[in-house]
């Protein structure tokens, strides 16, 4: 009985807390859904469409007590540029707006499309990919490949979902280093260190959730000029290591 007692003790807090982050992000979205459904309907409005999901991540993180340590390691790149990030919890999506200054596109899974409201950004500006299907998966790769062209950066989980026992990382997937090759750009790691254990899985009130700094870092640029395909298990490689390094010293793993 005690023993139980104890667990709602340490329980209660994390359901409060994850239920104060979800009315924030739901009644802010609500507020914001007409300007940028306004924003979002042809591309001469997406950059103001990013300006003000900035704007609305600052305010997320802060107010939902969540709030952003960037350690750069090296300057951004000039733009395009392609950017790989751990995944570890939804809160990556909030924080990549916070690290990234330049108008990038998202490649989120297809789920996303799904989620009321929120369904918006990945209509037409940002890019859902389903990986149970490869034509469709291939399809997003070359929406992406095109923004590309245009000069504007893409972000990408090559981890492609959020791994059961993070902050431990399954193993990339192809694509993004494949694309990167592809379209001589290069590659920027980013990892975040702390948003696992900041904000579990929000369909679960009970799992990990707490105010916290969520402390990421921005590591070196890698070039991908004049490699080939025959290169692309090297590349990701690279990426992962790096990627993995700040997790590994933070957080040691057997």
């Amino acid at each position: 009985m005690r023993s139980s007692a104890l667990k709602w003790v340490f329980l209660l807090p994390r359901g409060l807390f994850k239920l104060w982050f979800v009315l924030v992000f739901s009644l802010s979205l609500l507020l914001l859904y007409i300007p940028f459904r306004v924003m979002l309907r042809t591309p001469a409005g997406y950059p103001a469409a990013f300006r003000l999901m900035r704007a609305w991540g600052k305010f997320l993180g802060f107010s939902c007590m969540v709030p952003l340590r960037i350690r750069w390691e090296a300057p951004l790149p000039p733009p395009p540029y392609i950017v790989c990030l751990n995944h570890s919890s939804y809160l990556d999506i909030i924080h990549t707006f916070n690290v990234l200054p330049d108008l990038f596109l998202f490649m989120g899974k297809q789920e996303l499309l799904r989620w009321p409201l929120f369904n918006i950004f990945f209509q037409d500006m940002h890019i859902a990919v389903n990986r149970d299907n490869g034509m469709e998966a291939a399809r997003a790769l070359m929406k992406a490949g095109k923004a590309l062209d245009r000069g504007i950066s893409v972000s990408i989980f090559p981890e492609g979902t959020i791994p059961r026992d993070a902050p431990r990382m399954n193993p990339f997937k192809d694509g993004a280093f494949r694309l990167a090759i592809k379209k001589e750009v290069p590659i920027v790691p980013i990892t975040f260190l702390d948003n696992w254990r900041l904000f579990g899985d929000p369909e679960q009130l009970m799992s990990r959730g707490r105010p916290g700094i969520a402390r990421t870092v921005v590591h070196p640029a890698i070039e991908t000029k004049g490699m080939g395909s025959m290169d692309v298990n090297t590349l990701r490689r690279r990426v992962f290591e790096a990627i993995e390094k700040p997790l590994r010293d933070e957080y040691p793993m057997k």
